[in-house]
């Protein structure tokens, strides 16, 4: 664990949920809350400001939705973790966030020690999904899969790929791959978008999705 706490950006316009996670975060020591915007414009000005390492994002904002959002700060190169905070449990809510490039989506009725338990997880660099979206997501990409020219080839890749598709599988950030892998994150983008590309995939959430149904993810 790193000395100085995992910094978070709240970005949700109901003040009375952002006090309540701030409160949560507040009791925990390894990770705390650096700032706090209302709505998505305020947030994406924040997010480059703070560069914090977390963004928690609400989906269902005024003027600017939370998928829009993740769209200009992945635009923006902004490194940050992105994961969607919201009450929809609709496939297409998630699918299209997920494809958007959030590294996680959570549900805004979890238990408060699941909420924290999932916050700890994405600060380390987990992908996370609430457990009963990930049935639902494993069989929308199931059935989007006619819609591709062609099947994902395992065989495309090269073992350096193979190395990386294995851990992305695991849920680990570029950074912590970076690490594992002696190798530096910029290093690590081009082989994932390299990855993505031959096995015709959108999303590393995708590509571990179809490594784990795969049995991929073993090694």
């Amino acid at each position: 664990m790193s000395e100085s706490p995992a910094s978070i950006l709240l970005i949700d316009d109901h003040p009375l949920l952002r006090q309540g996670i701030k409160q949560l975060v507040d009791m925990e020591d390894d990770i705390e809350v650096i700032g706090e915007a209302s709505n998505a414009a305020d947030g994406i000005r924040l997010a480059t400001e703070l560069e914090p390492d977390l963004i928690l994002m609400d989906l269902n904002m005024p003027e600017m939705d939370g998928i829009e959002a993740l769209r200009k700060l992945r635009d923006q190169n902004i490194s940050s973790r992105i994961v969607m905070f919201t009450v929809s449990d609709q496939e297409d809510d998630v699918v299209s966030a997920l494809r958007a490039g959030a590294d996680g989506y959570l549900l805004k009725d979890m238990e408060p020690e699941e909420m924290i338990s999932q916050l700890h997880q994405a600060a380390v660099g987990k992908m996370v999904i609430s457990d009963r979206l990930t049935t639902l997501l494993a069989e929308a990409l199931r059935s989007n899969k006619p819609q591709q020219t062609s099947r994902p080839d395992y065989d495309s890749l090269t073992p350096r790929e193979k190395d990386i598709l294995r851990l992305i599988a695991e849920g680990l950030s570029n950074k912590m791959i970076g690490r594992k892998l002696d190798i530096s994150d910029g290093t690590v983008k081009v082989h994932v978008k390299h990855l993505l590309k031959k096995l015709n995939l959108r999303s590393r959430v995708e590509v571990a999705v179809w490594a784990v149904e795969e049995g991929l993810h073993k090694g």
